[in-house]
């Protein structure tokens, strides 16, 4: 919504504006109808009580007529304000001038119709701007005062001064309940527009929400993905590249690459539709737990390499309570994607997964014993490849966690990669990194042995 230099949305500020200029008229503002009622109840008495006590005291004149007649003429005038509206147009402004010019005459032929101003104060001021409404208010008390003093036998102080003190504190009451009321009504603007704001901000907020909601599913496939279906097909190429080549020479060897590519087609597609329902991947849905997961993984890994990598599964200690589901498939999904790149980047012979119960936390490593590489330079890579996902995929889930991911490497000395885990930690809130761990993994991998 566009604002103005007020803050304001325009029809707000014009409304606003426009109640103010127009002194808050009785048809849009409840609370000035009752006002508006008493006061015209009390010129309607007025004039009645003026014309009777003119009847009573002035009995058979030749200007009684006259004075019956502009008494008539006052309160057709009168109720024919309502009807023009409270805007200060020009016929509500012609209706006001001879309202009082007509007051006026009957003033100076009956002055005991002075009292009757009390009313006009209220129209004038309700009518036109405060300075015109101050003029026309000075103006009327002079006439009551003539009329009081004409009235009276002798001159009388009272009747000076008790006009023009009337007419003052009538019209201090007024002018401050018109503030009031303008203070009110721009509190409601301001408060229907924190409204406003808050309603946009929670729209906001609950699309924000729906957009990070968008972007965790967005990322949860991907490393799925990644773990599964992109290894999974990587594999199969390789497998069946390597049938190819023997195929002509070595037609058996051709038919078991086929067949180890057939059964990884299969437990991709076991993993694909498994993932997509959200669900816990295939090595932990048959409710042996994450050791045997392990076990299972790296007996599957070293029969596809057909010998040439040899992956070994060691546990240390055991979990003083069941480990949480999103631990398990988090940590099995990291050693797939550590293992994947022992297969395709560190040309190992020999990888060891070792997992680790402390205390506090669990701990999994995996060591290879291939050509290693330096972590300090590895470089990114571009946001637009189609690899890449491997170790921000693994770091990423280890942070969800709460825990820490680290990588010991060098050029030629293999690699060690270490997830630790903090079991106190809610599952996906974030929590303290872990301390300094060590663990003795299996002597066949000449990767170093101290963690960090």
């Amino acid at each position: 919504m566009r604002r103005n230099r007020t803050g304001q949305a325009p029809e707000r500020a014009a409304s606003a504006d426009s109640g103010t200029t127009h002194r808050g008229g009785a048809a849009g503002d409840p609370d000035a109808r009752w006002p508006a009622l008493l006061m015209h109840a009390a010129f309607f008495l007025l004039l009645g009580a003026s014309l009777a006590r003119f009847l009573m005291r002035h009995p058979g004149e030749t200007r009684t007529p006259w004075i019956i007649g502009l008494s008539a003429v006052l309160a057709a005038l009168y109720l024919l304000g309502p009807v023009l509206g409270s805007r200060p147009t020009p016929r509500r402004l012609t209706w006001l001038g001879a309202l009082v010019l007509v007051w006026m005459v009957l003033i100076v032929l009956a002055p005991s119709f002075a009292w009757c101003a009390v009313p006009l104060f209220y129209t004038g001021l309700r009518i036109l701007p405060p300075r015109a409404a101050l003029a026309l208010v000075s103006l009327l008390t002079v006439f009551v005062v003539a009329a009081q003093l004409r009235l009276a036998t002798g001159f009388d102080p009272n009747l000076v001064l008790a006009p023009p003190a009337v007419a003052a504190v009538a019209t201090a009451v007024f002018v401050h309940m018109q503030r009031q009321a303008v203070r009110q009504r721009d509190l409601a603007v301001r408060q229907r527009e924190l409204i406003d704001d808050l309603l946009r901000t929670r729209r906001e907020l609950a699309a924000t929400e729906r957009r990070e909601g968008t972007l965790a599913e967005r990322q949860r496939l991907s490393m799925e993905i990644h773990d599964t279906l992109a290894q999974g097909l990587s594999s199969q190429q390789m497998l069946l590249q390597a049938a190819d080549r023997s195929w002509d020479a070595d037609p058996a060897t051709a038919r078991r690459h086929v067949l180890t590519a057939t059964g990884i087609a299969e437990r991709n597609l076991a993993e694909a539709r498994r993932f997509v329902h959200d669900l816990a991947p295939a090595d932990l849905a048959e409710g042996d737990g994450l050791e045997a997961a392990l076990h299972a993984l790296a007996t599957r890994e070293t029969a596809q390499a057909r010998g040439g990598l040899t992956v070994r599964c060691h546990v240390e200690g055991a979990p003083a309570l069941p480990l949480p589901d999103r631990v398990q498939s988090a940590l099995l999904r990291i050693a797939q994607g550590a293992l994947a790149n022992v297969t395709e980047h560190a040309e190992a012979t020999v990888a060891a997964l070792t997992l680790t119960h402390l205390d506090d936390r669990v701990v999994l490593d995996v060591a290879d014993n291939g050509r290693g590489f330096s972590p300090e330079r590895q470089k990114p890579r571009p946001a637009g490849g189609v690899r890449g996902h491997g170790l921000p995929a693994m770091r990423a889930r280890v942070q969800q966690l709460g825990g820490t991911l680290t990588i010991e490497s060098a050029p030629g000395e293999g690699t060690v990669l270490s997830a630790a885990v903090p079991l106190a930690a809610h599952p996906g809130a974030p929590g303290p990194a872990s301390g300094q761990h060590t663990s003795s993994a299996p002597p066949a991998p000449p990767a170093p042995e101290e963690r960090a």
